[in-house]
């Protein structure tokens, strides 16, 4: 089940908010583990047992530790229980790729070695294993209180809203609203602004931005203009696609009673790739940060062991991405450009409009690599940007972008060049909170409340006109 389906907006989410509205409170912990398994088990029934049984040990061994916090016990459960949760993502994500990569080493394919299954990747395995290992991470160094309430920790685990595409969530940041938490229709509203305005990125401007990337990526030698467009298309599509999905899991955690941690804060607005890393899924970026980069020394260690630091945890968020070489180059390239900001004092610079050009151009040559399936492809592309593919635009591939594309394209890159003085506006004008989450989040006024709903409308007419279109990070 995904949010943008008239499945969820017009019987799953109407039916929960009802039922959950009706429950106690002491029970609504309960209600959300039953909603969220009913969510997750709509797409595959037995992959809900993997999602239960990571649960399960993840809790368990989080007592453990909790119980021999102290004693080198602790340090041994804390490293079972973490790699035990990291061997359900390495088989599930990255088995099929080591051997389908060990096997072309060897001249031969998975079949030539004599396998002859093949893995599927269960959806938001990635966002469970990583909050799960938090969490045990956090009771070990003493950063989080251990729960001894099953349904509220397993209730976390399975928070339906943030689930199969993040943000990361961290269970020291929601134990607190688990036993209390703020219920009102203002914050409901804001909610549902919230939500509104995510699928309005994801359904209105993400997926008509879509053809136009698939056009550039499944064309064979795209030429200078449609590899150009099909680039950028795929930026703008991405950002949308993600962060319209992060602002409709805030929007309904918020009429649940949940503050959700922000995940982007106009990241095509950065100066440098540091500061792009600071505004672009910046729940990962968290994550990376607290449990990868600063366990390895940080830049604690001198300068040679910083560059290696930041090179190991972009190559592996990349890796985290999904089990293929483009993913591992992608990390490479971004970890390079982290690396030189950082010996050269690039980051630390005043924001210029030429920094800006030169991050954005950056970004959108690691997206290609991002976005092909194979590196060949990836390299066909970047053959057709610098022109070695030809300038002419064929007749078959221009009767196929249309007017409409072009046109949400436009608008896009204006919206995402000029969010953070389009928050400043909306502000000013309408007196909303400050920061991401208030850009037309309130509905205490006429003209944003009609915004929203004219939203709704346009993308509730859209998605009965489309085919069925899944979130770009439901992949990873």
């Amino acid at each position: 089940m995904v949010f943008s389906s008239e499945t969820f907006l017009f019987l799953f989410l109407p039916l929960f908010l009802a039922l959950y509205y009706l429950t106690p409170f002491r029970f609504r912990s309960h209600l959300i583990l039953a909603g969220s398994y009913v969510f997750y088990g709509w797409w595959r029934i037995d992959f809900l047992g993997l999602l239960i049984l990571t649960t399960l040990w993840s809790y368990a061994f989080g007592r453990l530790i909790a119980a021999n916090l102290g004693t080198r016990k602790a340090t041994i459960y804390c490293a079972i229980g973490s790699a035990g949760c990291l061997s359900v993502l390495g088989v599930f994500k990255y088995l099929n790729f080591f051997i389908d990569s060990f096997a072309a080493l060897v001249g031969t394919d998975a079949a030539g070695l004599g396998i002859h299954w093949h893995l599927i990747l269960p959806i938001g395995i990635s966002f469970y294993v990583f909050q799960s290992v938090s969490y045990l991470i956090d009771v070990y160094r003493r950063d989080a209180k251990p729960t001894h309430n099953f349904f509220d920790f397993a209730a976390f685990i399975a928070l339906f809203p943030q689930l199969v595409a993040g943000p990361i969530l961290r269970f020291k940041d929601l134990a607190d609203q688990f036993e209390h938490r703020e219920h009102s229709p203002t914050l409901f509203a804001d909610g549902m602004a919230r939500f509104t305005l995510g699928l309005g990125k994801k359904v209105l401007i993400a997926d008509s931005l879509a053809p136009l990337a698939d056009l550039a990526f499944t064309s064979p030698d795209p030429t200078a203009p449609l590899a150009w467009l099909g680039a950028l298309a795929y930026m703008l599509q991405l950002y949308f696609d993600f962060s319209g999905y992060s602002d409709m899991a805030i929007g309904l955690g918020m009429m649940m009673g949940f503050r959700f941690m922000e995940n982007f804060d106009a990241p095509y607005t950065s100066g440098s790739i540091t500061e792009f890393w600071r505004r672009w899924h910046i729940s990962l970026s968290v994550w990376l940060r607290d449990y990868l980069y600063i366990p390895l020394g940080g830049n604690r260690l001198g300068e040679r062991r910083t560059y290696i630091n930041l090179m190991a945890v972009m190559v592996l968020g990349g890796l985290w991405h999904g089990a293929n070489w483009t993913f591992v180059i992608w990390g490479f390239w971004h970890g390079s450009w982290l690396a030189m900001e950082r010996y050269t004092g690039l980051a630390h610079r005043p924001k210029t409009g030429f920094g800006i050009a030169r991050t954005m151009l950056i970004v959108l040559i690691g997206w290609v690599m991002f976005r092909a399936t194979t590196v060949p492809g990836a390299i066909d592309v970047y053959a057709g940007l610098i022109g070695l593919n030809g300038f002419a635009l064929p007749f078959d591939v221009a009767v196929q972008i249309t007017r409409e594309s072009l046109f949400v394209a436009v608008l896009a890159a204006i919206i995402a060049g000029t969010e953070p003085r389009i928050r400043a506006l909306v502000e000013r004008r309408y007196h909303m909170p400050s920061g991401p989450a208030g850009a037309l989040a309130a509905t205490d006024t006429l003209v944003p409340a009609l915004i929203v709903t004219l939203i709704f409308a346009l993308s509730v007419m859209r998605l009965a006109e489309q085919s069925f279109s899944p979130f770009l990070y439901f992949q990873f």
